[in-house]
């Protein structure tokens, strides 16, 4: 295990790398208590921290918050199962969890994180005490073709490959419903993450060449999912031009203990565009299912 500097934005927020199998997982944490697991969108340049960067501070006052890396972003080991992202990335998280010896967490994902966050749960229900999603991947994609907002984010690396214009049009245009609040900060840090090297070598998420070696992921129609118990919580901008609002609704209809907020006038970032109803939201329902 080894330990990196601490982040300066977020006070005493430690930073670690540890080896789970054949790769390394980066992951930062901060708070006590009982565990809450922040896991990041799937967008180019994405990585733990930055994603939640507007939520860690306040959610560490309340509860123990552990931010990773997934696999293929940030400082974790690079490259993704192309044929199955969301359950390599439900195995490492579950990998980590072990790591770490935690029995049950609350799980909150947004977009790729999400998918991985509902996988973690029909996979080990027993580790998630509930769930918290936002926009997440793999709902309803059997049953409508690919929203402008994904089709960008598939096709970052093809063609000329990624540009700075590239990912201001997808973060200003399709990640958010008010593309002016987002700096070129924040468009800089996201684009020298996405050209790293290793990562172009091997992008984690790229429009399928071949469906039949692809197995297209439609967690509606997974036969575990009317049975899920764990308790969920999906928050969903109106305006989300990456994966359709109408999948909160259908996720609602199958699982048996799930709860709807739809945001007006809010995007696919969820937790970056409200902050302050995100962090309450989230703060209140995972009182409620960490207890004990």
């Amino acid at each position: 295990m080894t330990t990196a500097t601490l982040t300066p934005t977020i006070p005493e927020l430690r930073a670690q790398t540890v080896r789970l199998g054949s790769r390394d997982i980066h992951y930062a944490e901060t708070g006590t208590g009982a565990p809450l697991l922040l896991l990041h969108g799937g967008g180019p340049g994405a990585s733990g921290v930055p994603n939640y960067e507007r939520n860690i501070a306040e959610l560490s006052r309340h509860f123990r918050v552990i931010v990773p890396d997934l696999p293929g972003y940030g400082r974790s080991t690079k490259g993704l199962s192309r044929s199955d992202p969301f359950g390599d990335c439900a195995e490492a998280m579950l990998a980590l969890l072990d790591h770490l010896k935690l029995r049950r967490v609350v799980a909150v994902g947004n977009s790729l994180g999400g998918a991985c966050a509902l996988r973690m749960a029909l996979d080990q229900s027993p580790r998630i005490a509930g769930l918290v999603l936002m926009g997440p991947g793999g709902v309803d994609t059997t049953r409508s073709l690919p929203t402008a907002g994904l089709k960008q984010l598939l096709d970052y690396y093809s063609g000329a490959g990624p540009t700075r214009d590239k990912l201001r049009s997808f973060l200003r245009e399709s990640l958010v419903y008010d593309g002016s609040r987002i700096p070129e900060s924040v468009i800089e840090a996201r684009f020298q993450a996405s050209i790293d090297p290793e990562i172009v070598a091997q992008p984690p998420l790229v429009r399928p060449k071949g469906l039949p070696k692809f197995r297209l992921v439609d967690f509606t129609r997974d036969p575990r999912l009317p049975a899920l118990k764990t308790p969920t919580l999906v928050l969903w901008g109106t305006e989300d031009k990456v994966n359709r609002p109408s999948g909160a609704h259908s996720l609602q209809r199958r699982m048996p203990h799930c709860d709807v907020y739809l945001f007006n006038r809010t995007g696919h970032w969820v937790q970056w565009e409200r902050t302050d109803e995100f962090n309450a939201a989230v703060i209140a329902f995972a009182r409620q299912h960490l207890k004990g």
